[in-house]
């Protein structure tokens, strides 16, 4: 019975040091985007804009109040792509 104990320790040690990865790069992750406007193609927003309320409202490829998440520094080497909305 003792092996077993030690086998359950062990494999709730791992997934707590997992869960502990898994949040910290989470957070990691997020602080590496940033709001890119003008890129989304319509329908494929990622947030309300001026004329919709919520995601995918987008009406017009390229609109230019509609945004998408994108790693911090590609906005700026993308055609049309603005970090202002």
């Amino acid at each position: 019975m003792k092996k077993t104990n030690i086998a359950l320790a062990t494999a709730v040690s791992g997934l707590i040091a997992l869960a502990g990865t898994v949040a910290s790069t989470s957070a990691v992750a997020a602080e590496e985007k940033e709001k890119c406007y003008g890129v989304a193609k319509a329908g494929k927003n990622d947030c309300a804009t001026k004329t919709g309320s919520c995601a995918g409202t987008s009406k017009t490829d390229g609109q230019k109040d509609a945004f998408m998440m994108v790693p911090k520094g590609l906005c700026d080497r993308l055609a049309g792509g603005s970090t202002e909305g």
